[in-house]
């Protein structure tokens, strides 16, 4: 075989291999994707082996009750954070993420004072000071702005589902089926996160909890008025009678008008949210990978006398602008 016929077989080799590789990630994809739409994270635990039980247990995140073990005073911080896991749809438990965040700043300040010992770079405390610093945005603030992010991403598709889960609800009851029945619809048929959070729901009641106080729950882990609205509704309807589908009808009429106006505001201020997002993340994130690229800008200066001074006197400027922003642009419709 001369060299013109072994090029030839080579590229016609390689060709096929190149195709067949395309075909095969197109088609994990589109399977991937097709998988998403058709199931959402509740249907998804309960098909990788789960029961119910342990799954209402981590969408719920009851398993463990983490903030009623803290301090009274920390409580309502607890309860806000693992309202923030909820929304974020993050199944680890409460206690070993947090153990987590505890710990990844430690690790990453030790593994750079092992790194400056091996390299025999000299020790001060404002390269301790920095170090730290470091440790802790990259292995804690940063995670939790992230989830934070995750969880505000999520309640918003929350709040865009609502009044179409209202509709499909009010369909089910026209239909003739009963409210738990109406329920369980949503289960199969709403993607995530309302898909999941309304199994929840019919999981709880399932095993023994009164209608209401589910709902109430649920109300209560994504703190929307939208879904204290639809509680109340029911509440009423079940003690003062009428058609349930109308009022829900009207409800979801309300809830619409409401996100319509919300944004309206959510526009004519997004120019403010945007720059305080940048404001927030921007300084953090240059700080991060500028001592990641070039850790010398910030150590070699860290033995001035006036840095120890000057740099605590940044971080509490920047908390009272974070402060101070998230005030500002915490619109309330």
């Amino acid at each position: 075989m001369n060299d013109a016929w072994l090029k030839a077989l080579i590229l016609g080799c390689t060709f096929g291999a190149v195709l067949l590789l395309v075909e095969v990630m197109v088609g994990w994809m589109a399977s991937n994707r097709a998988e998403g739409k058709a199931i959402n994270l509740r249907l998804r635990m309960i098909g990788e082996g789960r029961d119910r039980e342990q799954t209402m247990s981590l969408l719920r995140r009851k398993q463990s009750n983490f903030s009623a073990h803290l301090p009274v005073m920390f409580q309502h911080i607890g309860q806000k954070f693992e309202r923030m896991l909820v929304a974020a749809q993050v199944t680890v438990p409460t206690g070993r993420l947090i153990l987590m965040i505890l710990l990844a700043p430690v690790a990453i300040f030790f593994l750079i004072v092992l790194l400056m010992a091996l390299l025999q770079v000299p020790f001060a405390m404002g390269r301790f000071l920095m170090i730290a610093t470091f440790a802790g945005v990259v292995g804690a603030f940063l995670p939790i702005m992230y989830l934070n992010f995750r969880a505000n991403r999520t309640r918003k598709k929350m709040q865009e589902q609502f009044p179409t889960a209202l509709d499909v609800f009010v369909r089910g009851l026209r239909a003739g089926h009963p409210i738990a029945a109406a329920l369980d619809l949503l289960t199969v048929e709403m993607p995530d996160p309302i898909g999941s959070q309304f199994g929840v729901v019919v999981d709880e009641v399932t095993y023994g909890a009164e209608l209401r106080d589910a709902l109430q729950a649920m109300a209560d882990r994504w703190d929307l008025e939208d879904m204290r609205m639809f509680v109340v509704s029911l509440s009423v309807q079940s003690e003062t009678g009428g058609n349930l589908a109308e009022i829900l009808d009207n409800l979801s009429t309300v809830i619409r008008e409401r996100h319509s106006m919300y944004l309206k505001v959510r526009a004519l201020s997004s120019e403010g949210r945007m720059t305080a997002i940048m404001l927030t993340v921007l300084p953090l994130f240059a700080f991060a990978m500028l001592f990641i690229m070039n850790p010398g800008f910030y150590l070699d200066v860290a033995d001035d006398p006036m840095f120890m001074p000057g740099f605590i006197g940044l971080i509490m400027m920047y908390v009272i602008g974070f402060v101070s922003i998230r005030k500002l642009v915490d619109l309330k419709v």
